[in-house]
């Protein structure tokens, strides 16, 4: 059983690595006091803001295939629809 503990945990993990993803190299330099090299980043939050409205256009595929699996053919063809439907709005929405 999934508790709300254990999801806000994942949803944190995934959102690090959401920010991991958005980081740009910017430079590395030599730090002499602990002598080894520190690489710089830069956040860029456009490409932070791509990867989360990608993250949510996940959630809708997996939704069709849990659909697909669980529900008679009616249900499916209005389901499938509506999902078609926001996952089309929001690639609009967010010019992708």
């Amino acid at each position: 059983m999934i508790t709300y503990g254990n999801y806000m945990q994942e949803m944190n993990n995934r959102i690090n690595e959401l920010i991991e993803q958005a980081n740009e190299y910017q430079y590395t330099i030599w730090d002499q006091y602990n002598q080894k090299e520190v690489e710089y980043y830069k956040f860029n939050k456009e490409k932070f803001a791509e990867l989360i409205v990608q993250e949510c256009l996940k959630c809708g595929d997996r939704l069709v295939t849990h659909y697909i699996n669980t529900h008679t053919e009616q249900e499916q063809a209005l389901l499938l629809a509506a999902i078609a439907d926001y996952t089309s709005e929001i690639k609009q929405h967010y010019g992708l």
